[in-house]
């Protein structure tokens, strides 16, 4: 496969009699094209070409397996077009490489029984969610967004749903961000829908992971579960497809074309007329577009269920008499209030969590004497500080020997963050005899033991506690809501719900603090439980200043010269936009084959939702005269709805 743009289009072959039987639409194929072997995919047979020179034969069937469905071939070029990229590069993400031996082995032969329906009583919650699953059963396409309560077994419930879609023989494809969540997802599972669950992940390798592919394929496997490219999978009479937590930044694709698995989920719902649920602990604001333009309905509890079952929060408020009590509670890392629930819900042998946002020991720093931002010489990263007071770059690795200041000279750094680590001896102090558990990086926790315990953790690496934690701490939350960053205030709420979704309801002694100001809106949210409210705020406040999801915005990435070069190529629609150039945000990595000297600059375009097709067009049409004329590919990138706008 070529991923040319001005290439990205079928070619007419011959076929032999020889090659007649096996050469089937789907099937992968050897071609010469212009003159050397390129592999391909067979998409359909024809009597007669419309191409008026001399074709050429095929070379060979690679193999007879029809691993291209005439479903995937549509979704992968409907992925392309919205992402403004080529068929080739989808078909990356959605096809796993061949593996010979995998095709010829005897597949085993599907489960004898099918799965039972299984029982609902979990789901009673959620007034709607009976309606959404007889919906789906009946065929009638439905979507919603799913809010889960706090301290909902999330996969036990989307194990339920999709049982009850199996068990009337039809499959479900369920999408979550990461191999820990997919590891409970599959627990879950397992005892409901047996051989009939089969989970897809980059980590089981690629002869098991195209193995199990196979079985889906093939029919031998009704419900998938997987990560970013599971939404691809080639299920049969597919009835509904899951995305949960879309929020998660695991979910984003870093490979061209970068579509994200929510968005390839709603077009293969509508390509396939199929349901979709999009579900999380909080709410995207691209998510609360689909409720509020109709194409999604929400599915929701009651708000005395939410209350029920939800933690106390507790935020740094003036009118908090502990606080007014506490002259140093806002100047203090970890204020009075916090040791305080921490040390009632150790008392209650309850275990306690505190939440920092950044692995490590200081994973910022300044200069002592100027407090500028200490960084990289070579690629101005951050600069970060060991445990044996090493200085090294956070991004590229690079060892600072010996630092000085380019604004005043100093030579001495002071911390700007401190990390999970420094935080740990710090609660470790604090807490004498209490165990310290860290989870972080490359060493998570999955499960603690019974008992009381103190555990630092950064989000999303937080471990399962039995019967939920007695008190949750969210610290340094400035480093999470200060980012330059559109996204920063909608992220920063998914993590304090994932945290607080692991605490014990009020009523139990649950308690969280968060070390914030109570009246910012996003700490209101998490105060009331509110992710509905807090979404529909932030998709308001977009269309106001005309950012995605209210509009349709692309990035152009790249050193000055090729950006320009790119623009002189791009004709806009009508009524499209150019913002900038402006310096590349910073914790957005270069594109591909810029060197890391060279200054790059990022171009925004956007324009009206219903004209995004339009943009998307046009940013492919540049992309083919670029390629046609054989200008320099390399040193740009072009993103449609880049997920870090800056």
């Amino acid at each position: 496969m070529l991923s040319l743009a001005h290439l990205d289009r079928p070619f007419d072959y011959l076929v032999d009699t020889k090659q007649d039987a096996d050469a089937q639409p789907g099937v992968r194929v050897r071609v010469r094209f212009s003159g050397r072997l390129v592999d391909g995919y067979l998409l359909e047979r024809l009597e007669t070409s419309e191409h008026g020179g001399r074709l050429a034969w095929l070379d060979r069937v690679v193999s007879p397996e029809q691993v291209l469905t005439a479903e995937l071939a549509e979704l992968a070029r409907s992925v392309a077009q919205r992402y403004a990229g080529t068929m080739p590069d989808v078909l990356r993400l959605a096809v796993p490489p061949r593996h010979a031996r995998v095709e010829k082995a005897q597949p085993p032969p599907p489960p004898e029984t099918a799965p039972e329906p299984p029982d609902w009583s979990g789901w009673q919650s959620y007034p709607a969610a009976a309606g959404f699953r007889d919906a789906v059963l009946a065929g009638r396409a439905p979507r919603a967004c799913w809010q889960a309560l706090p301290g909902e077994d999330w996969a036990a419930r989307l194990a339920e749903l999709a049982a009850a879609v199996a068990a009337a023989g039809r499959g479900v494809v369920i999408v979550v961000p990461d191999q820990r969540d997919l590891d409970r997802l599959a627990a879950a599972c397992a005892p409901l829908l047996g051989d009939w669950c089969v989970a897809l992940a980059a980590g089981l390798g690629p002869t098991a992971r195209y193995r199990r592919w196979l079985a889906v394929l093939r029919g031998q496997a009704r419900v998938v579960i997987g990560t970013r490219s599971t939404v691809f999978a080639p299920v049969r009479e597919l009835a509904l497809t899951v995305v949960f937590d879309d929020g998660d930044q695991s979910l984003v694709e870093p490979r061209t074309p970068y579509p994200h698995p929510r968005e390839v989920a709603v077009l293969r719902a509508h390509q396939t007329r199929s349901a979709l649920l999009v579900g999380g602990f909080s709410r995207t604001a691209e998510a609360q577009a689909l409720v509020e333009s109709g194409w999604a309905h929400d599915l929701l509890a009651a708000r005395e269920t939410v209350r029920a079952v939800m933690p106390r929060i507790t935020g740094i408020s003036d009118d908090d008499r502990r606080i007014a009590g506490d002259p140093l509670a806002r100047a203090a890392r970890i204020p009075a209030i916090a040791f305080d629930a921490a040390r009632r819900a150790l008392a209650a042998d309850a275990p306690v969590l505190f939440s920092v946002p950044r692995r490590g020991y200081l994973p910022s720093v300044a200069c002592a004497r100027c407090r500028a931002h200490a960084r990289c010489r070579a690629c101005r990263g951050p600069l970060q500080m060991s445990d044996r007071g090493d200085l090294s770059c956070r991004w590229c690795g690079r060892p600072e020997q010996r630092f000085v200041c380019p604004a005043c000279g100093g030579t001495a750094v002071r911390a700007l963050m401190v990390g999970d680590k420094r935080t740990a001896e710090e609660l470790g102090r604090a807490f004498p005899g209490v165990p310290v558990v860290t989870s972080g990086g490359d060493k998570i926790v999955d499960d603690l033991p019974e008992g009381p315990r103190v555990v630092v953790a950064t989000p999303g690496a937080a471990p399962s506690a039995p019967g939920g934690y007695g008190a949750a701490v969210l610290l340094d939350t400035w480093a999470q809501l200060d980012r330059e960053d559109l996204r920063a205030a909608e992220e920063s709420v998914r993590a304090w719900m994932s945290v607080a979704a692991l605490v014990r309801p009020h009523g139990d002694g649950g308690a969280v603090v968060i070390v914030a100001e109570a009246a910012h809106p996003a700490v209101q949210a998490l105060i009331r439980w509110d992710p509905v409210g807090f979404a529909a705020g932030e998709l308001e406040s977009r269309a106001v200043l005309g950012f995605p999801p209210a509009v349709t915005m692309a990035s152009i990435d790249g050193a000055p010269a090729a950006v320009a070069a790119f623009l002189d190529l791009l004709r806009l629609p009508d009524r499209a936009q150019l913002l900038g150039p402006v310096p590349l945000p910073s914790g957005v990595r270069r594109p591909a084959g810029v060197d890391e000297a060279a200054d790059v600059e990022r171009v925004l375009v956007r324009t009206e939702r219903a004209r995004g097709r339009e943009l998307a067009d046009a940013l492919r049409a540049a992309q083919v005269l670029r390629h046609a004329r054989h200008e320099d590919t390399a040193g740009i990138r072009v993103q449609v709805d880049p997920p870090t706008i800056g």
